[in-house]
């Protein structure tokens, strides 16, 4: 069988049971989209989301906070769908309002309601980048939980454990 490349899920068919990685399914039928292209859009929009967010980083420090405030969030959320490549639009919808991980959804959407606010309507860069931060506590917190044990050996190794 001719290899088609060393990044290949298609051949793994069968070591990688469907449910284990791409429970949601629901999301795809209509697309048709393989194991391979949903993990590729995943990594795209992981890859497309660091530019966006890098791009208003620097925008930031060109002094146009308003086009930093918009394209970090933008980058920050195209990265948040990305997941839904892997694991399903609406499952990871419901994921996000499970127990373990409402408190981390509300502070990272609050947050970047904030970055908003602090960016458009306050005009305060301080308070802005202040915002950021927490968005990215939060969102990096969101995608913890989905790690066993990740949350205990982070908390742990800052010593609130």
């Amino acid at each position: 069988m001719p290899s088609k490349g060393w990044f290949n899920l298609e051949s793994a068919g069968s070591m990688i049971p469907e449910t284990q990685f791409f429970e949601g399914d629901s999301a795809f039928k209509f697309l048709g989209l393989t194991r391979t292209q949903r993990l590729y859009g995943f990594v795209g929009c992981l890859i497309i989301g660091f530019a966006l967010s890098l791009l208003g980083s620097i925008l930031l420090f060109l002094g146009q906070l308003g086009s930093f405030a918009v394209l970090y969030t933008i980058g920050i959320l195209v990265s948040l769908v990305g997941t839904g490549f892997v694991i399903g639009f609406a499952s990871q919808f419901k994921l996000m309002f499970k127990p373990v991980r409402i408190i981390a959804t509300v502070v990272f959407l609050g947050s970047v309601g904030l970055v908003f606010v602090g960016a458009f309507v306050l005009k305060n860069e301080v308070l802005c980048i202040i915002f950021v931060i927490i968005e990215y506590l939060a969102y990096t917190w969101y995608n913890l939980s989905y790690i066993p044990y990740a949350r205990s050996a982070v908390l742990k190794f800052v010593g609130m454990s």
